[in-house]
């Protein structure tokens, strides 16, 4: 399969309503997945939110209930992982529904669990089906041991794409126009 040289990542909440937007650009792949990057400068979107990005962020996509980002030393968080439905990619556009759970390692290395009363009251009021519920925590269980136990690729591997999105370019390669 060749490779698109963008995606623009689209999350949609369970009811379809629409989450975050941006645009990427393709940095390559790995034994994790395919690795894209959000420049300085990127548009991230939302209904009732919009801002540009100050950090250049990469994001691993692969086949499991989840979406990680990881930022450079210094910013607030350097693992934030979104627990959701394995990523759909397809003709440059990423769909996923977000399940609210995220897994983050803040800057002092400390590993948590947010938004889960997001995920309680979301499981009933979008009606969650038992099945992803299920698969949902179990990720996000899996995934925060994961993080806190520094493994790959929660063990620095992100740095070598973070080095490679600042040799890809400023805002404009990585398609500011949008999240």
């Amino acid at each position: 399969m060749t490779l698109p040289e963008r995606v623009r990542v689209r999350m949609a909440k369970w009811d379809g309503s629409p989450h975050w937007t941006y645009e990427t650009v393709v940095l390559g792949e790995d034994e994790h997945g395919l690795w894209l990057g959000s420049a300085v400068g990127t548009r991230f979107e939302r209904p009732g939110a919009s801002y540009l990005q100050t950090r250049p962020r990469v994001h691993l996509v692969g086949d499991d209930w989840c979406l990680p980002s990881f930022q450079a030393p210094g910013t607030p968080y350097g693992v934030y992982v979104d627990i959701s439905t394995p990523p759909d990619l397809d003709d440059g556009e990423l769909h996923a529904f977000d399940l609210d759970l995220d897994v983050v390692r803040g800057a002092s290395g400390r590993t948590w669990v947010d938004d889960e009363d997001e995920f309680a009251a979301h499981r009933v009021a979008l009606a969650y089906p038992p099945l992803v519920v299920a698969a949902a925590t179990e990720a996000c269980e899996r995934v925060h041991a994961a993080v806190a136990a520094r493994l790959p690729p929660y063990d620095g591997t992100a740095a070598a794409w973070l080095e490679r999105l600042a040799h890809a370019g400023g805002p404009s390669s990585a398609g500011s126009s949008g999240r």
